[in-house]
């Protein structure tokens, strides 16, 4: 038996943790150290941010009949519509950006575009899915938790893997979006609140000293264990058990991680914490910045949130102007906000930011002013860790309904960024099942302009 193998399977992969975070072995020289991901929850509609299509305009108010049966998810297919908002040219690249995004439209030569990247399904969950885990199916391990698995942790006393997501409610999907699938539990996602009370109950009760928590732990792992040893594949009890001990240190280094208020007044107004419509995201984007500062390996940001479908989140079917006005609006300044303080810190240079929706969005119009569900093509961007920015990579067709030059798959965007963390999406293996998984199927090409 393989080391690897024997320290998965003895006590339930905490062994397998350990090794992990000694040895963080990569397959080539890494470009990035960290991620920090921005999922907008909803479908965000290329059309309307990153992608102008000037055949909308020319041909509005005709059916999209030349691109034979069309498939809409909620129905009431109406003809094509032009944007509602005006694309400029930013940067030294001339890159086209909304109006809606005039700050991040600024930055654009930070990030490299992926005008051609495609999703697996027109359903929010199953898309979801797909975006965090290369699968449309719950159950298999998410992107954070391959990474905390092929890499380890930079910080002992805090998570490897870190979500924070809309204090309106979590995304499609829920829990499964950062789960660890079928691997030990240890590597799943921690969630932390962005606002209020982050971690919740991480300090003892009052009257309850350093050593009478350290003799309940003990005694509490002594117990546990023998469990743990009857059923040696249960990773959930292992997995708890080390659970207790990270938030036993964490009781240190935690507080200061999530603290704000150490913050100079020219930060909190650089990510937008000191207006109400920017301040929710801005928290959370902030927060990231001093996560990955800390040594938390991978950071997910969820905004949108399922309080109101149609209203909490990118999910336009009634009105696009009025939706992604609002959104817009809230997540401009923070990640304007979050990619220059990256900077100005030397944190860029090895940090990956991640921007992305679920899927794009119909050219033709819904219910009036509204567009639908679009799996076919959707825009997405990357920053930091040596990406060239202000370079556009593929192309949707001249509507915009299909990925047409280049296009990037989900499993292609995971092979992309598990290689700029030093990783093969080939080599970067779990055995389940009798076989042997990986993040990307038997699929994914990493882009070459992006490496």
């Amino acid at each position: 038996m393989k080391r690897r193998q024997f320290l998965l399977e003895a006590g339930g992969g905490l062994g397998a943790l350990a090794l992990n975070s000694l040895e963080a072995a990569t397959h080539h020289p890494a470009k990035a150290k960290r991620v920090i991901s921005l999922f907008m929850s909803g479908g965000v509609s290329h059309l309307d941010t990153f992608d102008p299509k000037p055949a909308l305009a020319r041909f509005a108010g005709q059916p999209l009949s030349r691109k034979g049966d069309i498939v809409v998810r909620q129905g009431h297919p109406g003809p094509l519509m032009p944007s509602p908002f005006a694309f400029r040219r930013h940067g030294q690249s001339g890159l086209e950006v909304s109006e809606l995004f005039p700050k991040l439209g600024a930055l654009c030569d930070e990030y490299a575009l992926v005008r051609s990247a495609f999703s697996k399904s027109n359903d929010h969950v199953q898309a979801h899915y797909a975006l965090s885990s290369g699968q449309i199916r719950m159950g298999f391990p998410s992107l954070g938790a391959w990474v905390s698995y092929g890499l380890g942790s930079l910080n002992q006393d805090l998570p490897g893997y870190v979500v924070l997501y809309d204090q309106r409610g979590g995304p499609f999907g829920g829990p499964a979006n950062w789960t660890a699938g079928f691997m030990p539990a240890a590597y799943q996602g921690t969630v932390f609140r962005a606002a209020n009370q982050p971690i919740l109950d991480l300090q003892p009760p009052p009257g309850v000293s350093a050593t009478e928590q350290r003799q309940r732990l003990a005694a509490l792992r002594q117990l546990n264990s023998l469990d743990a040893a009857r059923a040696p594949s249960n990773s959930e009890l292992t997995a708890r058990l080390d659970s207790y001990e990270l938030a036993y240190r964490m009781q240190s280094a935690a507080p200061d991680a999530v603290d704000l208020s150490s913050e100079s007044p020219a930060t909190r107004r650089l990510y937008g914490l000191d207006e109400a419509h920017t301040e929710p995201f801005g928290r959370q984007c902030l927060m990231a910045r001093r996560l990955v500062e800390r040594g938390v390996r991978f950071v997910q940001l969820y905004h949108g949130g399922l309080g109101n479908q149609n209203l909490d989140t990118w999910d336009a079917h009634e009105d696009v102007k009025t939706n992604h006005t609002r959104h817009a609006a809230a997540t401009d300044t923070p990640i304007a906000g979050l990619l220059t303080d990256l900077k100005s810190r030397g944190l860029l240079a090895d940090t990956l930011v991640l921007w992305h929706g679920e899927f794009g969005r119909m050219p033709i119009s819904q219910r009036g002013l509204g567009r639908d569900h679009n799996p076919g093509v959707m825009s997405l961007w990357m920053a930091g860790a040596g990406i060239r920015g202000g370079q556009v990579i593929g192309t949707s067709d001249e509507f915009g309904y299909k990925a047409a030059e280049q296009p990037v798959s989900v499993h292609d965007f995971h092979a992309t960024i598990l290689h700029l963390l030093g990783l093969d999406h080939t080599k970067l293996t779990y055995r389940f099942n009798g076989r042997q998984m990986r993040l990307t199927d038997v699929y994914g090409t990493p882009v070459p302009q992006l490496l």
